[in-house]
């Protein structure tokens, strides 16, 4: 007997999402779990590593690939289980705080992947590939602007480390050979998210344990930059908001082979970011009005980092979470994020009238996304609960 749904299923787009255990794969993922079955038919979902959480979701399909593989290896690895893929998601990165090496493995990563799905899905119609806000050269340049998708790319001293060129070149390359799919770029700012895996990228688990830790230890948490970063101004971007613009730019036809940055929309001032953190973890953080006007940091956060592990081992066996999410990577990050090795005064800013005017309209409050984002961590177990302490 057949069943009366399964004709409007099998209609449904059929989605291929990278890097799953990353924080805007995940989203991804997610967002399209909340779609209708008629909308989203199939959810293929890959990363190098099983996934630590799983989807109940019936469409969901899960894959292990590893795009450092040659792009024939995957092809055969997917051209069966990817037959009917629409629209292929790529957010897979791999990490180091040495940001000129990021070449030698990201490049490589979206080609092979971009090779063999365009070879295995017959059915394809978009292809997404997420940057970010690195793709303007901010670490090299002063801006009088905002970041404008068609600002001119930077080819100074240190260019060579900005391999999104070399992935949108291959992105559109591939694509005017085939000619039979279209393509998006995305390039969000600093992403605030949740993901079940712990990466290097994420600065919201050790920004939780920093407070946590403090407060432990009775201890007043010093803000980690000086006093010129604590009152920089950025934009941030939520990973559900970016996974909102992204499946919604790749499903509207006017957006074909466009890119689009992402933001929420607002920005945060670390001033007050410093002082919604500590509100929201119950602690008391000093006024910052007579700190020394220096270049150096009053605290590195890797260094105070090292002999917290136990603290964050009582706290856990006290109040819940996990001890394996303290990791002194995700304090290097934290260390960058608040300090970034730039002697630039230009704040970060990028702006999304593009998507505006294209016709997409969310706004995001990014000091509410930190709190929401805690939650996340909080629901699943990785921080501990704050009914318990």
């Amino acid at each position: 007997m057949s069943h009366p749904s399964s004709t409007v299923a099998s209609a449904g787009k059929v989605a291929f999402v990278t890097g799953a255990n990353g924080i805007s794969g995940h989203a991804i993922i997610e967002h399209l779990i909340r779609t209708p079955e008629s909308a989203w038919s199939k959810i293929i979902v890959t990363s190098r590593r099983q996934l630590p959480s799983s989807w109940v979701d019936p469409r969901v399909e899960f894959v292990a690939l590893d795009f450092l593989k040659p792009a024939e290896t995957i092809l055969n690895e997917i051209k069966t289980i990817c037959a009917d893929v629409t629209h292929a998601y790529f957010t897979s990165y791999v990490h180091s705080m040495d940001f000129s090496t990021l070449a030698e493995k990201n490049c490589p990563l979206f080609r092979n992947f971009l090779e063999a799905v365009d070879a295995a899905c017959p059915k394809l119609e978009r292809v997404c590939l997420q940057t970010g806000g690195k793709h303007y050269g901010l670490m090299f340049r002063e801006f009088s602007t905002p970041f404008h998708e068609d600002t001119p790319r930077y080819e100074g001293p240190g260019s060579k480390s900005i391999f999104y060129y070399e992935q949108e070149d291959d992105l559109v390359r591939v694509q005017k050979r085939r000619n039979s799919w279209h393509y998006n770029v995305i390039r969000p700012m600093g992403i605030i998210g949740y993901t079940p895996q712990f990466n290097g990228m994420n600065e919201v688990v050790p920004l939780a344990q920093y407070f946590l830790i403090c407060r432990e230890l009775g201890e007043t948490p010093k803000w980690p930059g000086n006093l010129r970063n604590y009152h920089r101004s950025e934009d941030q971007s939520y990973a559900p908001s970016i996974a909102d613009l992204t499946v919604w730019a790749t499903t509207q036809e006017h957006c074909r082979d466009e890119a689009f940055n992402h933001t929420n929309g607002d920005s945060i001032m670390f001033k007050f970011l410093w002082t919604h953190l500590a509100k929201h973890f119950g602690v008391e953080v000093p006024s910052y009005s007579s700190m020394p006007d220096r270049e150096e940091p009053e605290l590195d956060l890797v260094e105070w980092a090292r002999d917290k592990k136990e603290v964050w081992e009582r706290i856990v066996a006290k109040y819940g979470g996990r001890v394996d999410s303290f990791q002194l990577d995700g304090f290097a990050m934290l260390n960058w994020g608040f300090n970034p090795t730039i002697t630039i005064s230009t704040p970060f800013m990028s702006t999304v009238a593009k998507a505006r005017k294209f016709g997409w309209n969310r706004i995001d409050d990014s000091y509410e996304a930190y709190n929401r984002t805690f939650k996340s961590y909080e629901n699943t177990g990785i921080l501990p609960s704050p009914r318990h302490h």
